[in-house]
């Protein structure tokens, strides 16, 4: 497939974004149990995970999403601060859970961490929680590629491949991408990749900028 340039726009509709937070959500909320276990009283991950989810369902994509990503962020922070490595993955699949709704249209491979992150993260959580046992990373992002739903597919094939780099986070976001790509490379010709030349500025006028997990 052609892979699309940088200064390039891609074209995403509203449905086709309420599938990928759906997808994001439906990704992240496993890890919920991990954040719970370890910080029960902080409801930050878990609401960013029900804005994306409504915002999937069907409700408006408002500014409410975006300031319960960045709550889940600090979330985030504050239990790796607090030397809760698992519970800090499981924030951080909150958080990209919650910017999922907010991907922007711009050919750039890190805009794949707003289609994957959340199940990444969310595979990351789990692993540690089991003692850093790679297995279950492995099984989480087996599970993550079956939630996956053409819509989904078919929007990540618009975008470059996954960036490098995050360590762990990074390898298992890289796994899930090359998976799904696999099975895109199947769809027709047409649906593989979508973009137009209309201005970045545009781009991010409407999609304005969300927490970033790194």
């Amino acid at each position: 497939m052609t892979v699309p340039e940088e200064s390039q726009t891609i074209d995403l509709s509203i449905a086709e974004l309420r599938e990928v937070a759906g997808y994001a959500a439906a990704c992240a909320r496993p890890a919920l149990a991990v954040f719970d276990r370890a910080r029960p009283a902080d409801r930050r991950p878990r609401d960013a995970v029900d804005a994306a989810q409504a915002f999937a369902d069907g409700a408006d994509r408002t500014a409410a999403i975006r300031d319960r990503a960045w709550a889940a962020h600090r979330a985030y922070q504050e239990a790796r601060d607090a030397g809760q490595v698992a519970a800090s993955e499981a924030a951080r699949a909150c958080v990209a859970a919650a910017s999922a709704a907010f991907l922007h249209p711009l050919a750039k491979a890190t805009q794949v961490l707003h289609i994957l992150g959340a199940a990444a993260y969310a595979a990351r959580a789990v692993e540690l929680d089991a003692g850093d046992d790679r297995a279950v990373g492995a099984d989480s992002i087996e599970t993550a590629r079956g939630l996956a739903n053409p819509v989904v597919v078919r929007v990540l094939m618009r975008y470059p491949d996954a960036p490098g780099g995050r360590g762990r986070a990074g390898e298992l976001l890289r796994t899930l991408d090359a998976s799904l790509r696999q099975r895109g490379d199947h769809l027709p010709p047409g649906e593989r990749a979508s973009v137009s030349p209309t201005a970045r500025e545009d781009a991010h006028r409407r999609f304005p900028q969300q927490p970033d997990s790194r």
